[in-house]
């Protein structure tokens, strides 16, 4: 069993996003077998860049509202979802909302862009 604390961790702000703290709590830091699990903190206003790639992630977001904007619609997200993005499938995360949102963000481990 390994264990860390999300107040270990130093934000970095990833290339492409604004007002976007990301944090990988379960990362190389003690590397997992299968996957990573990272944790995102996006501030009204914020958001990760409009991309794809070609492997799925999980999101679940843990407070706070904002969308997720894909290649033919928005959709509106919230405390309490959870969110399963394709492989290749085009999407942005925006807080569109007045306080900060959360989103816990698992992804496999070969692939932890």
């Amino acid at each position: 069993m390994k264990k860390v604390s999300l107040a270990e961790f130093e934000a970095s702000m990833p290339e492409g996003t604004k007002g976007v703290e990301f944090r990988p709590l379960l990362a190389q830091n003690i590397n997992p077998p299968n996957f990573y699990l990272r944790v995102f903190d996006i501030s009204p206003g914020g958001f990760t860049p409009r991309h794809t790639h070609d492997w799925e992630h999980e999101i679940f977001v843990v407070k706070g509202t904002g969308k997720i904007s894909l290649s033919d619609r928005d959709e509106t997200i919230s405390e309490g979802d959870a969110i399963y993005v394709e492989p290749n499938e085009l999407h942005q995360f925006l807080n569109d909302g007045t306080t900060l949102m959360r989103m816990i963000c698992v992804v496999p481990k070969q692939k932890s862009t």
